[in-house]
């Protein structure tokens, strides 16, 4: 059997493989704990509605992936992970077979503004040229003064700011939506600060590194690290729920890709009461209603370049958009919700059979709601493409109640794990100098709670393993996690054994994770010495 490890990461996300990853590559032992059947946490792929149909099951479209540190020294590319371009990056279509275009170049998308197109080319020209130089300061804790200071403070001054006020400098509804639409992704309203941040910061990456899909679903970034972590002599258990940090094997160091609700109730009586009660005041935001769709053909949208998106937000005029986030904040479920679109099929076919498309759809819902908003979401779909209906094979629907129960890491449905306030955002879950270590020595919180906040990017995970093993194991320079690690597979034993819920040396039934678009990711069975994992998988610089 397996010795005990170094270091124990509770939780399977993008954040806690990640933070397993860079600890591994430290050369420690290193043990993934996950509740769930399959790792991934949002960053899975399943047939949710008809066999043959994938969807992911949360993230879909990959901004941060492209611009996130973690990610470039990972490689992606090199560990056998392809990125999906659509030639349109995001779509907000307007009604009457309008629709504000989003591509990478940002004098193509200003020519088709308009009079709004001068102020768009002058505020996104700039930001879009130092995007790499921002994400550097806001992908890193924020305790240290930035590289680069004259374009982050140009895109910081702005970014405290409501998204109305950006909205402001333009006049025409298209140059406005673009803002809506991607500053809705707050889930606040947008009068409040800093929804801005939100819009300019999708905006600039849609411009400078795209909005891509995962070919083959986004479960093979999830795949990518798995195999990474067990290359490097790691190992993940499935389907154990941990209630409390007494059940974990002894470990020097404790990582938790959690929520602060789940890390209080772990640690119990350990945690001072101090931090405990600062946990408790860490406000959670909307929740999610998702609903996926087989489909028979292509979502007949009204304008034409919208069936070139990979993704499309839906709501109509800026003035919609905010009222629809008003209401949810309010805690009302808007009868004409905002609704995130996201076709893989314009750039991915191997999603469906030959001919079909599935279609992966969100709308924000009050916190802990229960209510089914599928009819609401398909009723936006059908203003803006209408026909929609009649292409429907099959749905499948989950409602921010349901999201919690799957994932309690998800509170009242909320995927972001915690409000983006502006408080909350530089002081992320409490007030704190490093907010990745727990006043409990050798725990740490490696979750979206944590700076730099939620999408899939690492950064929370990486963060975290390098203050600890900068703590504990007294490692200060940053591990190689580049793909040149990995073992040559001449040291991998041919016949691998695994451990999973079924036990030490059996796999999962296979009806518990059907073959996807590619079958030989049906089961992630890198092998080790030793040998290690897994069950079923395939089926967000520290001082």
């Amino acid at each position: 059997m397996w010795s005990d490890p170094d270091a124990v990461v509770v939780g399977s996300g993008p954040n806690g493989l990640a933070a397993a990853v860079t600890l591994a590559a430290a050369g420690l032992k290193v043990h993934v704990i996950e509740g769930a059947p399959t790792i991934g946490g949002g960053c899975r792929t399943e047939p949710l509605t008809l066999t043959g149909y994938w969807h992911d099951v949360c993230s879909a479209a990959h901004p941060l992936a492209v611009a996130s540190p973690f990610f470039r020294r990972f490689d992606l590319a090199a560990r056998g992970v392809t990125l999906a371009r659509p030639a349109v990056e995001f779509a907000h279509p307007l009604d009457g077979g309008r629709a504000a275009v989003v591509t990478r170049s940002v004098t193509e998308t200003a020519a088709r503004l308009g009079a709004d197109g001068p102020a768009y080319q002058r505020l996104f020209g700039p930001l879009t040229s130092h995007m790499d130089e921002i994400c550097q300061t806001i992908l890193a804790p924020l305790r240290r003064p930035p590289a680069h200071p004259v374009p982050v403070i140009s895109y910081g001054r702005r970014a405290v700011l409501p998204a109305s006020v950006v909205a402001g400098r333009w006049h025409a509804q298209e140059a406005r939506a673009i803002m809506a639409g991607a500053a809705a992704h707050a889930m606040m309203p947008l009068t409040a600060g800093p929804t801005a941040g939100d819009g300019l910061m999708l905006i600039g990456l849609a411009h400078a590194a795209g909005w891509p899909l995962v070919a083959g679903g986004s479960a093979r970034i999830t795949d990518a690290l798995a195999a990474a972590l067990v290359a490097g002599g790691g190992r993940v258990e499935t389907g154990r729920w941990v209630r409390s940090l007494a059940e974990l094997p002894p470990a020097r160091a404790t990582l938790l890709d959690v929520s602060p609700r789940a890390l209080a109730r772990l640690a119990g009586g350990r945690l001072p009461g101090r931090y405990r009660a600062a946990l408790r005041k860490f406000r959670y935001g909307p929740g999610v209603c998702k609903a996926d769709f087989a489909l028979s053909g292509p979502v007949p949208w009204a304008n034409e370049a919208c069936r070139r998106a990979g993704t499309l937000l839906l709501g109509g005029p800026f003035e919609q958009v905010a009222a629809a986030a008003a209401a949810v904040a309010a805690g009302r479920h808007p009868r004409d919700p905002y609704v995130l679109v996201v076709q893989p099929g314009v750039a991915d076919p191997s999603r469906a059979p030959a001919g079909r498309q599935t279609l992966w759809t969100y709308c924000h819902v009050p916190s802990g709601s229960a209510v089914d908003m599928t009819g609401r979401i398909e009723a936006q779909i059908e203003r803006f493409a209408p026909g929609f209906r009649d292409l429907i094979l099959a749905r499948a629907a989950r409602t921010a109640a349901d999201e919690e129960a799957l994932n309690p890491n998800y509170v009242g449905g909320d995927i972001g794990v915690g409000l983006q306030t502006l408080r909350q955002t530089i002081l992320r879950p409490v007030p704190r100098w490093n907010p990745y270590r727990t006043p409990v020595r050798g725990l740490y919180l490696c979750s979206s709670a944590t700076p730099p906040g939620p999408g899939v990017h690492g950064r929370c995970g990486e963060l975290a393993a390098l203050t600890a093993l900068r703590d504990i194991f007294g490692i200060r320079d940053r591990p190689d996690i580049g793909p040149s690690r990995r073992r040559p597979p001449a040291t991998i034993p041919a016949l691998p054994r695994f451990f999973g819920p079924n036990g030490y040396g059996a796999r999962s039934p296979a009806s518990s994770c059907p073959a996807g678009p590619d079958a030989s990711r049906a089961y992630f069975a890198a092998p080790l010495t030793d040998a290690y994992i897994l069950t079923p998988a395939g089926c967000d610089d520290v001082a």
